[in-house]
């Protein structure tokens, strides 16, 4: 018996894996889905709130993937030199095993210029394709994907901005000429 309930548990957990690797990213050109987000602030956080930006840049994002930990520094650089020419940047947690109060602590400690938000639920990342942290995706006014994928080409001494790229042509009212790379980070953990 308890052998049957393990072997069962272990086949549902297989059947799980393969569905949330096998998600498929969304669309470039498709419509961005909205999404519901608890910010660390206290506020609801949807992609909907950010109606009349020039650009909106959703960061799926965590506190313990040591790539998206890497990436920090350059989120919030990004964030602060964007802010003023209407683009927002909004970077979301949908680890299950993670929660608001550490969250917080994190953005305090440094000093995050853009809304951190947690979506237990794992909807958005489901929503979007994003299986790993960090994955990005740049959406314009007309609420489209316009690039998705890695923040930029390697996580040391980058050659390569993909998403300050499309934030730049979307500015200019143009596609970008990169709009879909592989991210690369920690899997998302949560029960997609």
């Amino acid at each position: 018996m308890i052998r049957a309930t393990w072997t069962a548990a272990l086949l549902m957990s297989v059947v799980s894996i393969g569905q949330h690797l096998s998600a498929a990213e969304i669309e470039i050109g498709a419509a961005a889905p909205d999404f519901k987000a608890q910010g660390i602030d206290g506020k609801e956080y949807t992609l909907k709130g950010n109606k009349g930006k020039k650009a909106t840049v959703v960061c799926f994002t965590c506190n313990m993937c040591p790539v998206a930990v890497a990436y920090e520094d350059r989120f919030n650089a990004f964030a602060k030199q964007y802010a003023d020419k209407g683009v927002a940047f909004i970077a979301i947690n949908c680890n299950k095993s993670e929660d608001i109060a550490e969250m917080k602590k994190r953005a305090e400690e440094k000093g995050f210029a853009f809304p951190y938000a947690f979506d237990g639920s794992g909807a958005a990342a489901r929503e979007y394709g994003a299986r790993v942290t960090p994955h990005v995706f740049v959406v314009d006014q007309k609420g489209k994907v316009v690039y998705r994928g890695s923040f930029d080409d390697k996580q040391q001494n980058p050659t390569k901005a993909y998403v300050e790229d499309a934030v730049k042509a979307v500015l200019a009212g143009k596609t970008p000429e990169t709009q879909s790379t592989k991210a690369f980070g920690c899997g998302i953990k949560n029960e997609l």
